[in-house]
């Protein structure tokens, strides 16, 4: 009697959903998801992106990083950051929304970068805050030392570290990857993580935030991109594993792990598939640069994530279930 009656139950509730789906189809998305403060570009995009990695001024779709709606608060009133790779990308994004909440930034990047670099220094004093960009090459431990020496001569204290700095390049065949690509990526990636923090640490107080740059690849891996997925997952590891290490200086550690950003790194690194890049979201294209921004602020910020070290944040435009 009680399975006959389980039964009739399971009955109703399959004709009722069978009637509801007739007379309600299940909404399919036109176009991306538009949810923020202003609109975002979608696919298709632009293939005819420069072949130089990381240059953003030659972008003839330019990343969107200025963030006109976002009020300042002081949440970071004070505060002297060091954002690696701040020229362009999610760290000039970053660079200026700090200026914004008071912190006085310094990019670090690399030679051939420095129109890139002028540009975000000149958005910083914008916002009535100190700039300074400094070349380095992060691969070079030495050259990481003497960026974050020249910092601290300069503005005379360090609070928050960003690491973000990054190298990638798709490979279809495992084959193909080389032993050269796979050791500049590690060398990028990790060892350039590994150096800022070792360099920046000793002059960090209590109340002081490491910010590292994860990524969606490091959650759910990539296969044409396997050394960088290795990179990132690495990361995060070290993200957790540091923010115990530091726990007792008061120094939290954390990590943004951004999915499809539109920065120079994606268009240099794969312009075939530029077009429908970042389609493949939940919100079916991928982020602007200005939309990361805030998760960094967030985690930097006291006033904000006190409580929080050792977590990775993922800003990917949500899981797919497919």
């Amino acid at each position: 009697m009680e399975e006959h009656g389980v039964k009739a139950r399971q009955r109703a509730v399959r004709e009722y959903v069978t009637t509801a789906e007739k007379a309600r189809p299940p909404l399919e998305m036109k176009g991306a998801m538009q949810a923020g403060a202003r609109k975002y570009p979608e696919p298709p995009f632009p293939a005819d992106q420069p072949d130089e990695p990381g240059i953003e001024a030659g972008l003839s779709l330019a990343p969107m990083y200025d963030a006109p709606f976002w009020r300042g608060s002081g949440k970071l009133e004070g505060k002297i950051a060091i954002i690696t790779g701040g020229d362009s990308g999610i760290g000039r994004a970053v660079a200026v929304l700090f200026a914004r909440e008071g912190a006085d930034v310094a990019i670090i990047h690399l030679e051939d970068e420095q129109e890139d670099a002028a540009l975000v220094v000149e958005a910083i004093k914008k916002e009535g805050r100190r700039g300074m960009a400094v070349v380095a090459d992060v691969t070079v431990r030495e050259s990481c030392f003497a960026a974050v020496e020249k910092v601290l001569k300069e503005f005379g204290a360090l609070d928050i570290l960003v690491n973000n700095a990054a190298f990638q390049m798709h490979v279809a065949r495992f084959e193909d990857l080389t032993e050269e690509h796979f050791d500049l990526t590690v060398k990028t990636n990790l060892y350039g993580y590994f150096h800022m923090a070792q360099a920046c640490v000793p002059h960090m107080k209590n109340g002081s935030a490491i910010v590292n740059t994860g990524s969606v690849t490091g959650l759910l891996g990539n296969s044409t991109i396997i050394d960088y997925t290795m990179t990132k997952g690495g990361v995060h590891s070290l993200t957790r594993a540091l923010s115990g290490s530091l726990a007792p200086r008061g120094i939290r550690v954390n990590a943004v792990a951004p999915g499809p950003v539109w920065t120079p790194l994606n268009p240099s690194d794969n312009p075939k598939k530029m077009e429908s890049f970042g389609s493949n979201t939940r919100m079916k294209r991928p982020a602007q640069p200005e939309e990361c921004a805030p998760a960094y602020l967030f985690l930097a910020s006291a006033q904000m994530s006190s409580f929080i070290t050792g977590e990775i944040l993922p800003v990917i435009g949500g899981y797919t279930d497919r």
